[in-house]
């Protein structure tokens, strides 16, 4: 066999175009999925083309059976389409995401509160003082300052009663903030505070990336839950639906874990193989998403409860997701958000 058809399959011959399936069902613009079907290549070894509704999409790889596109800038939820030799294959939906703000820096899960407001970081460098570190986005999608004297906020959680907290990796404390921005000191000398996230009961789990996760109960009693390896940049934290803390922690490794922790305190590894993992959070089905790279792909990737992983949204540079209403996720990357519309519901250990 030759190595034309050893790397791109059999030469198509007869046939018009026909999409089986895409994988995943939901990207980011810049995200690639692969699509497969039948007679997707055309004759002579051209490259077949792929129209993400009315905007063309780039191969990166095509042959007889499967093509791997690039979602374009542009596009938006709806048909993709193959066309080879003239003809066009059946259309097959999916989701794109669409951007709702840029201009930011967050570094971990964007937040939103009772009311469907977005809350995400303008993170800055360490150290680095930036005008504003956490902007509100309201349900129009308009951008407004929202707190401005915080050095490096990292993470944000809401408690049951809808009060904001905010970490700061820089002063290494947690910040509770009113809806009027205004600030109060909640914990100190946590480190190099990152990723926090509340319980059933609201004890708040607070990540000190250099190897401590602290435990601070509703009398602000401060505890040492559990030590792990020390992260390169951050925790993340989600409380999952049977009261385990599960963390994400990117190390000098490419090949790094999501660990669980149970309310004893007791460390277990519930997934390795993971680039660079970071925001986590929990669907209705108990189903965990990481903003993490998966086989060299980046994006969102799903991780059943008996630890069965597979991409659920492509996308470059993404670092966390929350939840919204109505089957919704907002997705942050290191510049900006976007709303992605998806039929999956998720979960909060504050109000499931």
């Amino acid at each position: 066999m030759g190595i034309s058809e050893r790397l791109l399959g059999k030469k198509s011959v007869n046939g018009n175009p026909h999409i089986e399936a895409v994988s995943p069902g939901a990207a980011m613009p810049g995200g690639e999925v692969r699509i497969s079907g039948q007679s997707l290549r055309p004759h002579e070894l051209r490259r077949p083309r792929v129209r993400f509704g009315e905007t063309e999409g780039a191969v990166v790889i095509s042959a007889d059976d499967f093509l791997i596109a690039r979602v374009p800038l542009h596009a938006s939820s709806g048909a993709i389409v193959v066309s080879t030799n003239g003809h066009s294959s059946n259309p097959h939906t999916i989701q794109v995401a669409a951007p709702i703000a840029d201009n930011l820096h967050p570094v971990a899960n964007p937040a939103l509160d009772a009311e469907g407001n977005i809350y995400v970081t303008f993170s800055g460098a360490r150290g680095q003082k930036v005008p504003v570190a956490v902007f509100k986005i309201d349900t129009s999608y308009n951008v407004k300052p929202f707190l401005a004297d915080l050095m490096n906020a990292t993470a944000i959680a809401f408690d049951r009663a809808g009060q904001m907290y905010v970490s700061s990796r820089y002063e290494g404390a947690v910040y509770r903030v009113a809806p009027n921005g205004t600030m109060s000191s909640y914990a100190e000398s946590m480190g190099v505070a990152t990723g926090i996230a509340f319980d059933r009961e609201e004890n708040l789990y607070i990540g000190d990336r250099s190897g401590t996760i602290f435990k601070v109960a509703r009398d602000r009693q401060i505890f040492v839950f559990a030590t792990l390896e020390p992260s390169v940049s951050a925790y993340h934290l989600a409380v999952g639906p049977h009261g385990d803390l599960f963390v994400a922690g990117p190390t000098t490794s490419s090949f790094d874990s999501v660990y669980r922790i149970d309310p004893h305190g007791k460390v277990s590894t519930f997934y390795r193989g993971l680039g660079r993992p970071q925001g986590l959070a929990f669907d209705r089905e108990g189903h965990l998403y990481v903003a993490a790279s998966l086989a060299g792909q980046r994006g969102i990737v799903r991780i059943t409860p008996d630890g069965s992983a597979a991409m659920a949204v492509a996308g470059p540079s993404l670092v966390g997701l929350a939840f919204a209403p109505g089957r919704a996720a907002v997705l942050a990357t290191t510049s900006g958000v976007h709303h992605l519309s998806w039929n999956v519901q998720g979960f909060s250990p504050l109000s499931d």
